[in-house]
């Protein structure tokens, strides 16, 4: 086989890999419209939320399995299952957050979460802070001050409160993934959407609610099932510079879908911080893609 067509099957999988991740950020952009326009309380949401997701996401793991002949362990121990606790903890946060500020606030916020986990990461395990990530996180931490700073006395102050909080934990759920090699990560989060529904089973009562939510609800189950499916089926077919780059998309995507449908313009602020905060972050994103991109062309030359 010669190289050109040797060549045609990667790019032909490096192209659905890029629709497909570009696809995932587009889908999960919708979280906080979703969110919004649901009239049922946070807990219901998630309940709702980790009922639908828990299913699919379970039914795609052993489509997954039974397509490779992967016969592995799908038992978590206890990796996994504080995986599942501490991913269904920061999606509690994530869903109330978006119910107490501006669907770009918790957007932008939220993009904020590699700088936060290559932080904790040193901080934990010392693991090397590199001078443009840290450049880039100093430029973000001043948009977030911005967005959070005009917040006082509006009453929005408590979920941006919530978002930097849901950020956390999403960083530290990054750091215990890179930890966990060996947990089946995917099904951990079948089983963090499964902990969610439990929650809200016996705190709440997600049978009460309209027709119209209800509908709206599951939905959301089945939008964050189709966002987690892309992203794992895209990140497998592009390098993970890329499958980042393409990923902080989220964010317009976010604030674009809160504009058309729920017709929400954050405050002046808020628009000036979230600029910052993702000039940081595509900046830094499109500087890793671009080292990614002469490092796999040096190797081919040579």
């Amino acid at each position: 086989m010669t190289d050109a067509a040797a060549a045609k099957p990667e790019a032909a999988e490096r192209t659905l890999g890029i629709i497909l991740v570009s696809s995932s950020a587009a889908v999960f952009g919708l979280t906080g419209v979703l969110t919004k326009s649901i009239h049922a309380d946070p807990l219901t949401i998630t309940c709702w939320r980790g009922f639908v997701g828990s299913i699919l996401i379970s039914l795609y793991v052993l489509w997954r399995r039974h397509r490779s002949g992967n016969r592995g362990t799908l038992r978590l121990g206890w990796r996994g299952w504080l995986l599942a606790v501490e991913g269904a903890l920061a999606s509690i946060a994530f869903i109330s957050a978006f119910k107490f500020t501006y669907v770009a606030n918790v957007a932008v916020i939220y993009a904020t979460s590699p700088f936060i986990a290559a932080l904790l990461a040193w901080v934990l395990v010392r693991e090397p802070f590199r001078l443009q990530t840290m450049l880039a996180a100093a430029v973000s931490l001043c948009g977030v001050g911005i967005m959070v700073w005009s917040g006082f006395g509006t009453g929005h102050l408590f979920g941006d409160g919530l978002a930097l909080l849901m950020t956390a934990g999403s960083a530290l759920y990054m750091i215990m993934v890179r930890a966990f090699r060996d947990t089946p990560v995917v099904w951990a989060g079948a089983v963090s959407a499964f902990l969610l529904f439990i929650l809200g089973w016996f705190i709440t009562d997600p049978l009460a609610v309209s027709a119209r939510d209800a509908v709206l609800l599951v939905t959301f189950g089945a939008s964050f099932a189709l966002s987690s499916i892309l992203w794992t089926e895209g990140a497998r077919l592009i390098p993970a510079p890329e499958s980042g780059l393409l990923g902080s998309a989220e964010v317009p995507f976010a604030i674009l879908f809160a504009f058309l449908f729920l017709a929400e313009i954050p405050p002046v602020a808020s628009m000036v911080g979230g600029a910052i905060v993702l000039c940081a972050v595509f900046v830094h994103a499109g500087r890793d893609w671009l080292a990614a991109r002469s490092h796999q062309a040096a190797s081919n030359i040579s």
